[in-house]
C-alpha cells in the first residue's frame, strides 16, 4: 500500500487511508492472523509495521473509552455538588429527641451548623476528585538518591534494552 504516511517531520501522519488500514489491520489480528499475514495481506512493509496499526487502534480505542468515562463521571460528581449546595444552602435547625431545639424565650429554632460544615467538607472533596480526573493537580516532586551500584545496574539494563529494540517483533 502507497502513500504518505509521515508529516514533514518524519512523524506518523493520520489520513483516512491510513485509519481504515488500521482498522483493517486490528480485525484481521482479532480473527487470529499474525502479524506477518497481516502485513502480506495489506502490503505492509513488515509485520512491525503491522504490529504499529494494531497497536494504534488500540490505543485509540482505550483513549475513546477512557474520555467516554471520564465525562461520565465528570457529570456524577456535578449532580453531587449540586446536591450538597443546596444541603449548604439550606437551613438547619437543631433537633433533640424528635423535637426540633428552641432557646428559652425565642420564637427561632437553634441553628445546627453541623449538616452545613458537612456540606462545605463534600463540596472540597468533590472538588478535589473533580481536579484529580481532570489532572488540574500539579504533581508532587520527589527527589531520589541512587547510589553508584543501582546506576551502573539501569545502565547496563538500558544497555540490554537497546539491543532487544533493533531486533524486529516477534508476536504472532
Amino acid at each position: 500500500m502507497t502513500g504518505v504516511t509521515r508529516d514533514g517531520n518524519g512523524r506518523f501522519e493520520r489520513t483516512a487511508t491510513t485509519a481504515a488500514r488500521d482498522a483493517e489491520a486490528a480485525r484481521l489480528r482479532s480473527r487470529g492472523l499474525t502479524y506477518r499475514q497481516i502485513a502480506e495481506q495489506l502490503g505492509m512493509a513488515g509485520p512491525g509495521k503491522a504490529h504499529e496499526a494494531v497497536k494504534r487502534v488500540l490505543a485509540e480505542t482505550v483513549a475513546d473509552a477512557a474520555e467516554d468515562l471520564r465525562q461520565v463521571e465528570l457529570e456524577r460528581l456535578d449532580q453531587m455538588y449540586q446536591a450538597a449546595l443546596k444541603v449548604l444552602e439550606g437551613e438547619h435547625y437543631a433537633v433533640s429527641h424528635g423535637k426540633v431545639v428552641y432557646l428559652e424565650g425565642e420564637t427561632t429554632p437553634l441553628a445546627d451548623n453541623g449538616p452545613v460544615l458537612a456540606a462545605i467538607d463534600r463540596l472540597l472533596k468533590i472538588q478535589e476528585r473533580r481536579a484529580k480526573l481532570l489532572g488540574l493537580d500539579a504533581p508532587a516532586k520527589t527527589s531520589v538518591t541512587v547510589s553508584d551500584a543501582i546506576t551502573s545496574e539501569i545502565e547496563q539494563l538500558a544497555a540490554q534494552l537497546g539491543m532487544a529494540d533493533e531486533t524486529e517483533p516477534t508476536n504472532t
